[in-house]
């Protein structure tokens, strides 16, 4: 349990790939704190499931990432209870799917907040404790659209782009502080994230379920398979180790192919 002793704090991980990061990290020994919304009691047993997985603590922040606060708050639970948080995951995520002449202007910022102040937010209160200890992982969940585009989309890709920058800026910045910033660039992955961004974009295209998925979705990743939130866990793990200290700066690509091409 190579993670034993030290703090993983993974955003939006009530559910889906954050909810994977989290076991895999609990299996190595980490205690976790949860972060995202969903049912009270459903993750009150996700917490104890965690804490049995790693022999240690597991708590849950509902703060709402979209607003600086709610990441202060956040962080100061996870200092307040662990001293500081070492495995920093930024996962919390969010999307909308409309053409940019029908596209909220309030949709563009609650997702820019959420996909990436959020980020920002938390490696500001994260890193001083890293530096300290002279050990750090930051993770972020980017995605095959931080090195590509699709339409429809302008607020997510325009996010998940600046976190493939997040992600180098910090990595220099850290690079002789023990610390390592990477991100992972995961192409479409069956989360309930995913499965909610279908009705909005068969409107946009006119399509139905069977199209989005087989036509806009899957036909992007060449091997014609969703990736699983396991696979990415694995990425993540893998950041952690020493053997990957001297990975920094990196987006990991986790998608079928899809940038391949």
């Amino acid at each position: 349990m190579f993670l034993k002793g030290k703090c993983a704090l993974v955003t939006g991980s009530t559910s889906g790939i954050g909810l994977a990061y989290a076991r895999a990290f609990a299996a190595e020994g980490a205690n976790v704190v949860l972060s995202g919304f969903g049912d009270a009691a459903g993750i009150a047993r996700t917490c104890e499931e965690l804490a049995a997985a790693s022999g240690g603590k597991a708590i849950h922040s509902p703060a709402d990432l979209t607003r600086r606060s709610g990441v202060e708050e956040m962080m100061t639970l996870a200092a307040d209870t662990f001293g500081g948080v070492d495995v920093l995951v930024n996962n919390a995520g969010m999307q909308h799917v409309a053409p940019i002449e029908e596209f909220p202007p309030e949709k563009w910022d609650a997702i820019i907040a959420l996909n990436l102040t959020s980020a920002f937010d938390a490696a500001r209160l994260a890193v001083p404790w890293m530096k300290a200890k002279g050990w750090g992982r930051i993770i972020s969940t980017a995605s095959a659209h931080s090195l590509t585009a699709s339409p429809f989309k302008i607020a997510y890709v325009a996010a998940k782009h600046a976190l493939a920058g997040y992600t180098k800026t910090l990595a220099l910045e850290l690079a002789t502080c023990g610390v390592t910033v990477n991100c992972i660039s995961p192409g479409y992955v069956w989360t309930p994230l995913v499965e909610n961004q279908i009705p909005d974009t068969m409107k946009a295209r006119n399509m139905t379920r069977e199209q989005v998925i087989n036509e806009v979705m899957l036909v992007r990743q060449p091997t014609r398979q969703f990736v699983l939130p396991e696979q990415v866990a694995a990425m993540a793990l893998f950041l952690c180790r020493d053997e990957a200290a001297q990975i920094t700066g990196a987006n990991m690509s986790i998608d079928g192919g899809w940038t391949a091409e």
